[in-house]
């Protein structure tokens, strides 16, 4: 076997939840030209029809799917579809989140000021963003239990590594914004959740690892944009297909000696 070999996925299956999402398109486009079957998943069938045509090129092998991370049996029933209609659930890439950001996708960014913190948006992050993954790990890891393999990714952030500084969101739009803390928490537990997860599935083919990316650029704010690459050792924010070799080497077996691990992918920001 090549080393080429080792990176495809050909005759695997994936599920991708936040699959409609800025990366999640990437990582379902990666998977499906890598060989897989991937279940596009997200919250609203409307989403998931505006991404498909950007995936049209890889489109024979990719399934859309309504799923909501925070409800056990819609979980249920997505992986139920995948087993009955493939016989197997490969690889999970848990990357649907809660993530206010600076882009013209989210125009009305709020303040998110920590001493007036609403506690519903704090609860809705942490449910979405932790209770998520751990529902969709969950429900998929009882396949890869019958099948004795699998491979789940988790999505971190730099911000779970490091604390924001709010200092990049200064000048952007007409008021001073801030990353929520629900956001860092979360990410931060993440990684717990992996180290756990890993742990738990010791001795076996089922392997759980973090992806970290850095910021992705998505015609932002000229200004956010500066600030953040002063921050970044290459100077810049990541393109939105730059952490798709990440996350092949994740799900694919030429990463098959890793687990429990957080593969970090943010253009220097957190090595100064």
């Amino acid at each position: 076997m090549t080393i080429y070999d080792k990176f495809s996925m050909a005759g695997k299956t994936a599920l991708v939840t936040g699959g409609a999402g800025l990366l999640g398109k990437e990582f379902c486009r990666t998977l499906a030209e890598a060989g897989a079957i991937v279940y596009l998943a997200d919250f609203k069938m409307e989403i998931i029809e505006k991404a498909l045509p950007l995936l049209k090129e890889v489109s024979a092998s990719i399934r859309p799917v309504v799923i909501n991370v925070i409800d056990p049996e819609s979980i249920q029933q997505v992986v139920d579809q995948i087993v009955s209609e493939t016989g197997r659930l490969d690889v999970v890439v848990n990357s649907a989140a809660l993530d206010p950001k600076v882009d013209p996708e989210h125009p009305q960014v709020m303040n998110n000021a920590f001493e007036d913190y609403p506690l519903n948006f704090w609860q809705d992050g942490l449910s979405v963003n932790l209770t998520g993954p751990f529902l969709v790990s969950q429900a998929a890891v009882k396949q890869m239990v019958k099948q004795g393999s699998g491979s789940i990714i988790n999505l971190c952030s730099t911000y779970g590594l490091v604390g924001p500084d709010q200092r990049i969101y200064e000048g952007v739009g007409k008021q001073l914004t801030y990353k929520p803390v629900f956001y860092s928490v979360t990410k931060a537990g993440i990684l717990g959740f992996t180290r756990y997860l890993a742990a738990y599935y010791a001795n076996t083919k089922i392997r759980v690892n973090a992806l970290t990316p850095g910021g992705v650029e998505n015609n932002n704010d000229e200004q956010f944009v500066k600030n953040y690459s002063s921050h970044a050792i290459l100077g810049r924010m990541a393109h939105r297909d730059e952490m798709s070799g990440a996350m092949l080497f994740l799900a694919s077996d030429a990463s098959s000696y890793m687990t429990g691990s957080n593969l970090v992918v943010d253009g220097g920001w957190t090595a100064w």
